[in-house]
């Protein structure tokens, strides 16, 4: 796999989970890393020291990337630190799980608004300067929710779903300027959530999961790497890591 030498990097939601594993893979291949968090500051520093510790390079920026105006602040600092932004990791998302008759507009809100509306809004941020340099690698991180629904995560399937028909409309405009755009839809993650189900969710789920066991969040982050570093004519697609609980015909 080809390294990443002196790429920028921006990763959204980089402090814990996929994002951090995905933060650090891209150090490791020589990236310049901007972790990104909302709330967990300690956390996304020590993703940054881990990064720094290999002999990388990485900058903590505390950003909500809901909201339009601090996404602009995250890509204007990773500009200011770097000098520019060869790759865009859209990973911030979260989850309120209810059915659709409990599931508030509140909580329909919440999801849809970090999960697919930041997408959007570092997206357009960091155009202009992709541009202008006539390169990019975005990635966004959606979900196999997003493709197959899930009981209880109706506003997060459609935040997911919506991220992948962004994404396939993205690419068709960017690839004039040398920037592709692709999405991952990783399955069920050893993460923090997959950590908190009990025991019997969790059986139930790996008895749906073809390889039997949850994916690593290293996996994930390899296939991140893969589309920023080898991915050059690759644009448009969907990359299922998911053990095998989707399959697309």
């Amino acid at each position: 796999m080809a390294d990443l030498q002196g790429a920028v990097v921006v990763v959204t939601g980089g402090s814990r989970g996929l994002g951090a594993a995905i933060a650090q893979e891209m150090g490791s291949a020589g990236a310049k890393v901007v972790v990104n968090y909302s709330s967990s500051k300690e956390p996304a520093e020590e993703v940054a020291k881990n990064i720094s510790g290999s002999g990388g390079e990485a900058v903590v920026v505390q950003a909500d990337v809901s909201e339009a105006d601090q996404a602009q602040k995250l890509i204007d600092e990773a500009i200011e630190n770097f000098g520019r932004i060869d790759v865009l990791v859209n990973n911030a998302g979260i989850n309120v799980d209810r059915s659709i008759k409990k599931l508030s507009i509140e909580d329909w809100d919440k999801v849809v608004q970090v999960d697919l509306n930041s997408c959007w809004y570092t997206v357009h941020a960091a155009l202009p300067h992709m541009i202008e340099q006539e390169y990019g690698r975005i990635i966004n991180m959606s979900s196999f929710v997003g493709e197959a629904g899930n009981f209880g995560q109706a506003n997060y399937s459609a935040a997911k779903a919506g991220m992948l028909g962004f994404t396939k409309t993205a690419a068709r405009e960017l690839a004039r300027y040398n920037i592709t755009v692709n999405a991952i839809c990783p399955g069920f993650i050893e993460t923090e959530m997959v950590a908190s189900m009990p025991d019997k969710a969790k059986d139930s789920v790996l008895s749906q999961v073809p390889l039997g066991r949850f994916g690593k969040p290293e996996e994930v982050a390899r296939a991140v790497r893969y589309l920023a570093a080898d991915g050059d004519y690759i644009t448009g697609s969907t990359l299922d890591i998911n053990g095998g609980i989707y399959m697309r015909t």
